[in-house]
């Protein structure tokens, strides 16, 4: 295998850098991505010198620079803060009413959050009369799960 790669370096850098490029196609995690530049790079360097180390070392700094260099900016482009939930996930933290006692023992409750009405359940199965304000605290497919909003000491109007 070896005496292949020192007898056509040119030709296996660019079997590498067509296997990386595949690799990032079929996965697109930014993990391949760095080892086809440098692969790139390496090849691009075989051309201008036949000694193998050069061409190796090429490679590895030049894939090292790209992953701790670009990965972070890649990262940021792919998910920027500040995105606005679309769906259901919006309504994480919100504050709703009770419009149906929620209770776990007869698998009732219904809750009135952003002007739509949810089937909801406790945190900890404890009873949440109707009427009362709750603070949503996850989503099990079309459940609401929520608990009893708290009133902070030096808060509530007298």
């Amino acid at each position: 295998m070896f005496e292949l790669f020192a007898s056509f370096p040119s030709m296996c850098w660019l079997a590498l850098l067509i296997l990386f490029a595949v690799l990032e196609g079929a996965t697109t995690t930014l993990v391949s991505l760095w080892f086809a530049v440098g692969a790139l790079a390496a090849l691009l360097m075989s051309l201008l010198t036949t000694n193998l180390w050069v061409q190796s070392f090429t490679f590895a700094i030049i894939s090292l620079v790209m992953l701790v260099l670009m990965r972070p900016i890649a990262q940021k482009m792919l998910n920027p803060k500040g995105v606005v939930p679309t769906n259901a996930d919006r309504l994480i933290g919100q504050v709703g009413i009770v419009t149906e006692t929620i209770d776990e023992l007869t698998a009732s409750g219904q809750v009135k959050v952003a002007s739509q009405m949810w089937s909801a359940r406790t945190v900890d199965g404890s009873i949440i009369p109707s009427r009362h304000r709750v603070t949503v605290v996850s989503i099990e497919g079309v459940k609401l799960i929520v608990e009893p909003v708290t009133i902070e000491a030096g808060t509530a109007s007298e």
